[in-house]
C-alpha cells in the first residue's frame, strides 16, 4: 500500500525556532529501533518501581475489599489503561512526534504548551517522590554496611538518607545525560531483574512465614462487611486509582512510542506489560504483604522495610540495588523524559531536551526533599487521584481530534508553523475551544478529588476528566471535522 504524504514527507520545510529543535521533529522510521520489549520494560519498570508497589499493596489493605475483588479491579485497570495508550501511541509511531507537538494539533501551536507545562509539572512531582522512593534503597543499603548514623534528622530524612537522595539525584541526571539509548539499556535489564528479586523475597517470606501464610492471605482475600452498594463503590474506586496512577504516561505515551518502529510491536508491550504484568506483580505483592502481617503482626507495604526486617545481608543488598534500578528506570522513562520534552517545547530555540531535563531535576529536587515530611501526609491514593485529575482533560482532547476531528491525519509542516491562517494556528496560536472543554471537564474531575460533597466519586477523577474534556471538545469542534484544512494537504 503506498505510504500517504503526510507519513512521508517528515522532513520539516520551513524552520520556525519558536516551534522547531532537533529534540522536537518527527523521528523517521529508519531511525527507531524500540520494539515491543521496550515497551513492556516501560510499564514493567512502572508498577515494579518502590512506590508502585506500595500502591498494590495499599490497595488491598485500605478499602477492606475481598481479595479476589482487588486483584479483578487491578487486572481491569490493567486492561483499561491497555485501551487507552495505544490510541495515545498511535499518532506517535505513525508521525514519530512527542507529545508536545502532538498536542499542537488540537490546542494550537501555542496553546499546547498549556498542557505541556501542566505535564511536565505532573512529571516533576512524580519524579521527585520517585527520587525519595529509590534514595530509601540506596539508604538500606548504605545502613547495612556503616550504620544508621546517629539518627538526628531534618525533614524527616536523617543524614544517611540525605547522602542516598543526592547520590540517586545525581546518578539520574548521569544517566540522562548519556541520551535515550542508555536510558533504554538501563530499563531492559532493570525490568526483567526486579521480577527475580521479588520472586526471590515472595519465597523467602513464605518459607519464613509458614504455615500460617495461607490463613493470612486468607484474611485479606474475606475483605470487610460492606454492603454490595459499598462493594461496588470501592472496586470502581480501585479502578480509578490505579487508572490514575498510569495518568501522566497514558497521554504523553506518544512521547516513547515515536521510538517503536510498528503499531503492531506497541500494542504486544502493552498487552504484556500492562494486564498481564500487573496482575502477576499484584499477586507477588498480596503474597508478600500476607506474610509481614505473619512475620512482624503488622501489614509492611514498603519492600524496603520489608527487607530491613528480613535478616539476610545479601538479599538486603541485591534487593536494594535492584529496587533502585527499577525506580530509576521508570523515574528516567516517565518523568524525566516528558518534562525535558515539554520545556524544550516552551522555548525550543533555548531549551534542549537535555536542558529541559537538567531544569526537571533541578526543581524535582525540592519535592522530593520535602515528600516526607510535607507532600507524603496528604495520603497517596488522594495524591495520585488529585495529580491525575488536573491533566485527565488532556486525554479526551487528544483522542476525539485526533480520531473524530483530524480523521487520523496531520499535516506536518503546518505543526511547526506559527504562520496566521496555517492549519493549528487557530486565534493567536491558541484553540480557544479547546481550552473552555479543558476548563470545565478539570473543573468537575479536580472537584470530585479536593470537595468533600462528591468525595462519593473516589478515584473516579481521572476518567471523569478524561471522558468529559472529549465529549465537550467533540461538542465544541464537531462542525469542523470535515474542514479540508485540517486532512492531509
Amino acid at each position: 500500500m503506498k505510504e500517504s504524504n503526510d507519513v512521508s514527507d517528515l522532513d520539516i520545510k520551513h524552520i520556525d525556532p519558536t516551534l522547531y529543535n532537533e529534540d522536537l521533529a518527527p523521528l523517521k522510521p529508519q531511525d527507531r529501533n524500540w520494539g515491543a520489549f521496550e515497551i513492556f520494560n516501560v510499564w514493567s519498570n512502572d508498577i515494579q518501581s518502590l512506590f508502585g508497589y506500595t500502591l498494590a499493596a495499599s490497595l488491598f489493605l485500605t478499602y477492606g475489599l475481598n481479595g479476589w475483588a482487588v486483584m479483578a479491579a487491578i487486572i481491569l485497570a490493567g486492561v483499561i489503561v491497555m485501551f487507552l495508550v495505544n490510541l495515545t501511541g498511535k499518532p506517535s509511531v505513525k508521525y514519530g512526534i512527542p507529545f508536545p507537538v502532538m498536542v499542537r494539533a488540537s490546542m494550537g501551536v501555542r496553546g499546547a504548551n498549556l498542557p505541556a507545562m501542566l505535564r511536565a509539572i505532573v512529571g516533576i512531582f512524580w519524579y521527585g517522590v520517585q527520587t525519595y522512593f529509590a534514595s530509601t534503597a540506596v539508604t538500606l543499603l548504605i545502613t547495612a554496611f556503616f550504620g544508621a548514623g546517629n539518627g538526628s534528622t531534618f525533614l524527616g530524612l536523617s543524614g544517611v538518607a540525605w547522602v542516598s537522595f543526592v547520590i540517586v539525584w545525581l546518578f539520574q541526571i548521569a544517566i540522562f545525560w548519556q541520551g535515550i539509548e542508555r536510558i533504554k539499556h538501563f530499563l531492559n535489564w532493570a525490568g526483567p531483574l526486579v521480577y527475580v528479586v521479588m520472586l526471590v523475597l515472595m519465597i523467602i517470606v513464605w518459607y519464613q512465614a509458614g504455615s500460617e501464610l495461607i490463613p493470612a492471605i486468607g484474611t485479606i482475600f474475606s475483605g470487610g462487611s460492606e454492603t454490595s452498594g459499598s462493594s461496588i463503590a470501592a472496586f470502581m474506586a480501585i479502578v480509578g486509582t490505579m487508572v490514575a496512577y498510569f495518568a501522566a504516561v497514558v497521554i504523553n505515551f506518544g512521547d516513547f512510542t515515536r521510538f517503536v518502529k510498528t503499531e503492531r510491536q506497541m500494542k504486544l508491550g502493552n498487552l504484556l506489560g500492562l494486564p498481564l504484568n500487573v496482575a502477576f506483580f499484584s499477586f507477588i505483592a498480596l503474597i508478600i504483604t500476607a506474610g509481614t502481617l505473619v512475620l512482624f503482626g503488622e501489614a509492611l507495604t514498603n519492600p524496603a522495610d520489608i527487607v530491613e526486617r528480613v535478616d539476610s545481608l545479601p538479599l538486603t543488598i541485591v534487593a536494594a540495588l535492584t529496587f533502585f534500578a527499577a525506580t530509576v528506570g521508570i523515574n528516567l522513562v516517565a518523568n524525566f523524559i516528558p518534562p525535558a520534552y515539554d520545556l524544550a517545547n516552551l522555548f525550543p530555540s533555548k531549551i534542549s531536551f537535555k536542558m529541559g531535563g537538567l531544569i526537571t531535576a533541578v526543581i524535582a529536587f525540592f519535592v522530593g526533599a520535602l515528600w516526607l515530611s510535607v507532600i507524603s501526609q496528604i495520603g497517596v491514593p488522594g495524591f495520585v487521584n488529585a495529580l491525575g485529575a488536573i491533566v485527565a482533560p488532556f486525554y479526551g482532547i487528544i483522542v476525539v481530534d485526533y480520531y473524530l476531528i483530524k480523521r487520523q491525519h496531520l499535516n506536518m509542516q503546518e505543526l511547526f508553523s506559527s504562520a496566521p491562517g496555517s492549519a493549528y494556528y487557530y486565534v493567536n496560536g491558541w484553540n480557544t475551544r479547546a481550552l473552555i472543554a479543558f476548563g470545565v471537564a478539570a473543573l468537575f474531575s479536580l472537584s470530585t478529588v479536593l470537595v468533600p460533597a462528591l468525595s462519593s466519586l473516589g478515584g473516579y477523577g481521572w476518567l471523569i476528566g478524561a471522558g468529559l474534556g472529549g465529549l465537550f471538545y467533540y461538542g465544541l469542534m464537531r462542525q469542523f471535522k470535515a474542514t479540508p484544512v485540517y486532512a492531509e494537504q
